[in-house]
């Protein structure tokens, strides 16, 4: 398949070499300098080095990857080939590149043989509108798969201004480390002390001891360091969330990396891409003013509306406690700023605040996924005990949607009698009671009781209580993200065929198609594979490019992209071949999947899909195996795939992957 060769002319290093001193014991006060101004980077865009004038892009890449080899403390930085970046871009389909060819089928994702693929695009920290992204690829130890996943924050920016496009994380340190990139290269810290500390707390760590840089940090909580499956790594504030791979970095002995780069990366076409981005923040501003105003919590009484909220895990999909968890009234009683990611005009984090009450002090931002998750899948319509729940999973480490999701089947369960007296250990673990479902994520991230069952989420549940699996929500060991299926059939498509699990990123946000413009008719079957397919391969592509998708319209990459932002940029015109870059991507992850014993039978939905609902705008619908049946058939064939979900040789020649 995929070739071998996927970074050449790499140099080694040990003690002291041209990218950076390797320290093993380093206060982190003694750091050199890396300059006092917080402005952004000047972009000098005449300066390009010989290989960005003479070759296929003229900027919006540093054109290296380093690779940290954690056993031995020893990095290595390699080029980046051009011809990788033209078929990948970056981001997501450069780091399922590396994944493909580096990682063996057969492998535990806790063992040091694990590695994680940190990787920007082309638009990270670039002049253009939230250019804050970046993403990973490792083995999920949540779901024992492949695992793509992204986060703002501003590590990818200062990593991508230190020199370096992405990260390679191999092996396993010997004890807790920190990890600082700078111009001067990559210095390593002992972080034994940092051991146990929140997120929030290295965070704040970081910050005091490089104090007049502008950094990024990714780090771990205690949840991770406990083994916690479904743990995320926290990136200033946001977090590559799903599929635990905060428990990776952390069994790899690593508690954080930071980065502070200042160097600029060219640009190829300034003066038009000021004009352009100067436009486009005005359409941003004012498209997006909702999301200014009520963040993704705006969904939250849309989908409600619809008949499309889960509630109580899954069993309905009204919430009768809607009023107390809409974005409205988190607004009027809990709202105290907005906060905004890297180079973004639109700020749509809402920072709340609980003023009274049990949980009186609790400080969180919530997003649409979490107040889901803890509100209407809890049956908990108290938004005080979600903002607390937001803020112990952030502070530990925790993803909220899974979290919440575990909880609520946790709830069920108990509720059914399948799980004991013992286990439950004094909780009283029903839908509605909010200071139990606060107390359980308490006990996740502490793996304590029946936490310890549910911190290790679905897939492993399934293998130690197999008869509490009908009611488990998810695909491939993934949680269910917090849209009903059985009230728009493209979502249900979306969660059996994304590439990580039952995802609405990943899978398709079909909710613009099928919901609010009905250009689809929600409950049809036909012409959702290709719904599916065209959402899936735009945020692929996506994905790879560095920006997040709040402002992907303004910019020009939607399903039929003009990629003039991006062309500015790097010099190259992508347009003509985004949506196949989006296609070879999500094909590269299915080879991935089918290598590691994916096929037909991992992208059917549980079997709770196949009953009809029981209220709502969307009451007595379902999802039958006939007609699931009917959009995996379309979907696959116009993937390009077999009856078992396998790209056919011709998909793959079509697509270039060799």
């Amino acid at each position: 398949m995929c070739g071998r060769t996927v970074i050449s002319n790499f140099k080694s290093s040990s003690d002291a070499v041209s990218e950076g001193r390797i320290l093993r014991k380093l206060e982190i006060s003694k750091l050199p300098r890396v300059g006092k101004s917080r402005s952004f980077p000047v972009w000098n865009f005449e300066e390009k080095t010989k290989r960005e004038r003479n070759g296929m892009f003229r900027g919006g890449y540093a054109g290296k990857i380093l690779r940290i080899d954690l056993n031995q403390r020893k990095t290595a930085t390699g080029d980046y080939p051009e011809e990788l970046r033209r078929k990948y871009l970056g981001g997501r389909g450069v780091a399922a590149y590396f994944y493909y060819n580096e990682l063996p089928v057969v492998l535990d994702p806790l063992t040091p043989e694990n590695k994680i693929f940190f990787i920007t695009g082309p638009l990270t920290g670039m002049p253009v509108l939230a250019s804050t992204k970046m993403q990973l690829a490792t083995r999920s130890p949540d779901t024992g798969y492949y695992l793509c996943s992204n986060s703002s924050g501003n590590f990818g920016p200062y990593l991508k201004f230190a020199g370096y496009d992405g990260v390679i994380l191999e092996g396993r340190a010997s004890s807790p480390v920190a990890i600082v990139i700078d111009d001067d290269g990559v210095h390593f810290q002992e972080a034994g002390h940092l051991r146990g500390q929140k997120t929030t707390e290295v965070d704040e760590y970081f910050k005091r001891a490089l104090s007049g840089k502008r950094i990024g940090v990714m780090s771990v909580g205690p949840a991770a360091e406990r083994g916690v499956r479904i743990a995320c790594i926290q990136v200033d504030g946001r977090s590559f969330g799903r599929g635990g791979a905060g428990a990776v970095l952390a069994a790899k002995n690593v508690k954080a990396l930071v980065s502070c780069g200042t160097r600029p990366v060219a640009v190829s076409a300034p003066e038009s891409l000021k004009e352009f981005i100067s436009r486009a923040a005005k359409d941003v501003r004012q498209s997006k003013r909702s999301h200014t105003t009520h963040g993704t919590p705006q969904y939250t009484e849309i989908i409600n509306e619809f008949g499309c909220y889960p509630t109580r895990n899954f069993q309905t999909a009204i919430f009768e406690g809607i009023d107390t968890i809409s974005s409205g009234y988190m607004k009027e009683h809990y709202f105290i700023r907005n906060q905004a990611c890297y180079r973004c005009p639109v700020g749509c984090a809402q920072v709340c605040r609980v003023k009274e009450g049990a949980f009186k002090g609790a400080e969180s931002d919530p997003e649409y996924e979490t107040i889901g998750a803890f509100g209407g899948q809890c049956g908990v319509g108290d938004f005080g005990a979600i903002i607390a729940a937001n803020q112990i999973c952030d502070e530990e480490g925790i993803d909220t949607m899974t979290a919440g999701t575990l909880i609520a089947f946790a709830m069920e369960c108990a509720e059914r009698k399948l799980i004991s007296r013992e286990e439950l250990d004094g909780i009283d673990l029903r839908f509605g009671k909010a200071e139990a479902m606060v107390e359980m994520v308490r006990r996740i991230a502490r793996r304590e009781g029946l936490g310890d069952l549910l911190a290790g989420g679905f897939n492993e549940i399934r293998g130690k209580r197999p008869e509490l699996e009908p009611y488990m929500m998810h695909v491939k060991g993934m949680a269910f993200a917090h849209y009903e299926p059985r009230g728009f059939h493209g979502m249900g498509l979306g969660f059996g065929t994304s590439s990580r699990g039952a995802c609405h990123n990943v899978g398709g946000w079909t909710i613009r198609d099928e919901l609010v413009s009905k250009k689809y008719d929600r409950f049809a079957t036909k012409g959702k594979g290709k719904l599916v397919q065209t959402l899936q391969d735009n945020r692929a592509y996506v994905d790879s490019l560095g920006i997040c998708t709040v402002v992907r319209g303004a910019l020009g990459f939607s399903d039929s992209p003009t990629g003039k932002v991006l062309e500015e940029v790097t010099g190259y015109d992508f347009t003509p071949e985004l949506m196949k870059i989006g296609s070879r991507i999500y094909t590269l992850e299915r080879l991935i999947l089918n290598r590691e014993g994916v096929d037909r039978k991992d992208d059917l939905l549980p079997r709770r899909m196949e009953e009809p609902l029981p209220e709502g705008i969307a009451k007595g619908r379902s999802i039958t195996p006939a007609m699931y049946a009917e959009m995996l058939g379309e979907y696959y064939q116009i993937r390009g795939w077999d009856e078992s979900g396998r790209p056919l040789p011709e998909t793959l020649s079509r697509l270039e992957i060799p």
